[in-house]
């Protein structure tokens, strides 16, 4: 990780989860990290928690990926402020609980389809834009999963996963379009995709928490944290495309 001594790290979905896990990982790791998110508060609870020598390395910044406008004037503040981007992970996400035949459920799937394809889409554009203006082989991570490679099936223990997979495939896709584009484009910014099995964040609906505990075993936000460290800290000319992680007895 020494390459990335004081490089610029953008977070999305830093206030919880796997992101807040890889906030302090990169942090550690000497890496100046701006952490985007629509709880600032939740971020800012984060900073607080930091040891004294890391909270002036963490910069929150309230976005909504899944708002163009948004993600523009944060990469604008980062532009003016810091210098540029140099690492992007895009882990904002989300789900919803609804059935791709229930009526009147726009809201719903558009919120995610919103959130997990376009918050990529208008995040890496403005990354990508940073890295190529300053000639700097960046990295990107896209957080995908297991559901972006085979659609679970709990019959009607759980909720339908309903659109959900279908934007986990669409990121699939997506990393090696962007892998194909970056190379086209005469740079050497890397592409990852982690496609993580079942973790212990709070993508799954409040309602059916407890049972999914029961269900399965679940990986820990740190466990997704370290592969991601992992892809990050790979010599120049490695590029971990795909990596999946799974718990030790996972069924699906």
């Amino acid at each position: 990780m020494d390459r990335w001594r004081d490089r610029i790290a953008v977070v999305t979905g830093a206030s919880s989860g796997i992101g807040a896990a890889l906030v302090k990982d990169l942090l550690r790791a000497n890496v100046i990290v701006v952490g985007l998110a629509r709880r600032l508060e939740r971020m800012q609870e984060i900073k607080n928690s930091l040891p004294a020598e890391l909270q002036s390395r963490f910069h929150p910044v309230k976005c909504d990926v899944a708002k163009e406008d948004d993600v523009k004037s944060a990469f604008k503040w980062i532009e003016e402020k810091l210098g540029g981007t140099d690492i992007l992970v895009n882990n904002a996400g989300c789900s919803r609980c609804t059935e791709l035949v229930k009526e009147d459920n726009t809201d719903d799937i558009l919120a995610v389809v919103n959130t997990n394809i376009m918050g990529v889409v208008y995040c890496t554009r403005e990354a990508f834009a940073s890295m190529k203006k300053r000639n700097f082989d960046g990295h990107v991570v896209n957080i995908n999963s297991i559901a972006g490679h085979r659609v679970p099936n709990f019959g009607t223990e759980l909720p339908s996963f309903n659109i959900y997979p279908g934007t986990k495939y669409a990121i699939t896709a997506m990393s090696e379009t962007y892998r194909q584009e970056f190379m086209n484009k005469g740079t050497k910014i890397k592409i990852t995709s982690v496609s993580p099995g079942a973790c212990d964040t709070e993508i799954f609906p409040d309602e059916y928490e407890e049972e999914v505990k029961k269900m399965m075993v679940m990986l820990r936000p740190e466990d997704v944290s370290d592969a991601i460290m992992y892809s990050l800290g790979t010599p120049p000319h490695v590029q971990i495309h795909e990596l999946t992680i799974k718990p030790v007895g996972e069924k699906c």
